[in-house]
């Protein structure tokens, strides 16, 4: 079972949390927009628990896929209590009333290999983000924790793209659904998160960090230019890997929807 592997995987190599040496933190180093971009973290965060609940509802019948998606979830909240312990060191305190707004579940996808292919796109994004903010960041605790959540990215867009080549295996015709899927993401002008989509809603967030906090921060603080391109032809390539198609450009994704949808 691939989830036995990876839990073994994850268990030999994992971090842990209190591997954080917070009492190390450089004050002198801590400036106003870290506070903000760990706020937004935390925030982006918590949503796992409403992804774990719609994974195990819309994954029923795959049980190894729903234990990759709780071995995930631990490590998801690990993040966000990372970034929380991190906030509480420098004496910022996170809204828990904002936290538990996150809790609904997202509506499925339109099928679950779409499903699958928004999460590839979200670990993909924040695993760049994450990478790419490290490097601006001078408080050495928090560029840390940055590095290592970044690297966990990583390894959970590893797992969601095999899963998802899996599926589609053995259900080729859920394949338009994950053309769309990309189709729709990277039409964008800007970054794009499934969180974004599907809790925008909330007005009760009020002023509150979300992830487009952190997101917009990004951009406007850190990211190079072309940089947006740069994830975007990343996030193509690794679905053309998964689907052995030509998706190197937007137009050409378009052009493999077409031809799926009609075959």
């Amino acid at each position: 079972m691939h989830s036995f592997d990876v839990f073994r995987h994850y268990e030999r190599q994992h971090w842990k949390l209190g591997d954080l040496e917070l009492d190390t933190i450089d004050r002198d180093q801590v400036r106003p927009e870290y506070v903000t971009l760990a706020k937004s973290a935390t925030m982006g965060e918590s949503n796992v628990i409403a992804a774990v609940h719609g994974f195990l509802r819309e994954f029923a019948d795959d049980y190894d896929f729903s234990t990759f998606a709780v071995v995930w979830g631990q490590q998801e909240v690990q993040h966000h209590y990372a970034f929380r312990a991190w906030l509480a060191a420098v004496g910022e305190a996170v809204d828990d009333r904002a936290v538990a707004l996150m809790l609904d579940p997202y509506a499925p996808g339109t099928t679950p290999s779409a499903t699958l292919a928004t999460n590839i796109i979200s670990e993909l994004t924040v695993n760049h983000v994450y990478r790419a903010v490290s490097g601006w960041v001078t408080e050495p605790v928090l560029r840390t924790l940055l590095l290592n959540a970044s690297r966990d990215e990583a390894a959970h867009a590893r797992e969601f793209i095999h899963y998802a080549t899996q599926r589609l295996a053995v259900r080729p015709e859920e394949l338009p659904s994950v053309l769309e899927t990309l189709y729709v993401y990277s039409s964008e002008a800007k970054i794009k998160h499934p969180v974004s989509t599907f809790k925008s809603g909330i007005t009760e967030l009020g002023e509150h960090e979300t992830i487009d906090t952190g997101f917009e921060l990004f951009l406007e603080k850190v990211a190079a230019e072309g940089e947006l391109d740069t994830l975007h032809g990343k996030v193509r390539r690794t679905f053309g890997g998964m689907t052995g198609l030509d998706l190197s450009t937007n137009g050409k994704v378009r052009r493999a929807l077409a031809e799926a949808l009609a075959a």
